[in-house]
């Protein structure tokens, strides 16, 4: 099984797709080596919030898909990975523009790794700055959560592609950012909170 840096090399060279959030907001990697990752992105009309200017959650994503990449092409193989927090401080608003999130391991131990983000617009203004806590799954903890290209590829993992133990899971796109999963998130919440609906 290829690690995920080869995985994600292969997505940037148009050989594998690139994960559906990556369409979906339109993001791209540019440049990845271990423990560090650049993703473009050109903010538009179609990205505004409410005000007029980029959604908060729009640079969120970007910034988390560089920091997943980034601590993704760390991983040995046979590894993944799970967002555990993400912090994000917003610094200058954008409304039409090419920005640059730049992505750096800080610190990776065996399991828990901090990552940090630094969105650029296109005068190498700070437009945002951003952390993430990731932690490493190995063995039955990776279990259904295959980066999106190496499933696209036809691959799987583990016995039988872990057996019935990952058949029903949702499919995620990990290399771009990932998270606790929804059960994290309902399980934290105050009752009533839109993390607790559905």
């Amino acid at each position: 099984m290829p690690k995920m840096l080869d995985l994600i090399r292969m997505s940037m060279r148009g050989e594998l797709p690139p994960p559906p959030v990556a369409a979906l907001i339109g993001f791209r990697p540019t440049a990845v080596e271990p423990g560090h990752a650049v993703v473009e992105f050109e903010a538009a009309e179609r990205h505004a919030n409410p005000v007029g200017t980029l959604h908060g959650g729009i640079l969120c994503d970007v910034a988390d898909a560089a920091m997943g990449i980034a601590y993704a092409s760390t991983l040995e193989e046979g590894e993944t990975f799970t967002t555990l927090e993400l912090k994000i401080n917003f610094l200058r608003p954008v409304w039409n523009a090419r920005l640059r999130a730049v992505a750096d391991v800080v610190n990776g131990g065996r399991t828990i790794g901090l990552v940090a983000c630094d969105v650029l617009d296109e005068g190498d203004r700070l437009v945002a700055r951003a952390t993430s806590t990731c932690m490493t799954l190995r063995g039955d903890q990776s279990a259904g959560r295959e980066a999106w290209t190496f499933r696209s590829a036809g691959g799987r993992s583990g016995a039988a592609g872990r057996g019935a133990r990952g058949a029903g899971r949702s499919r995620r796109s990990l290399p771009s950012g990932g998270s606790a999963g929804r059960g994290a998130a309902r399980a934290r919440a105050p009752r009533g909170s839109p993390a607790t609906a559905g």
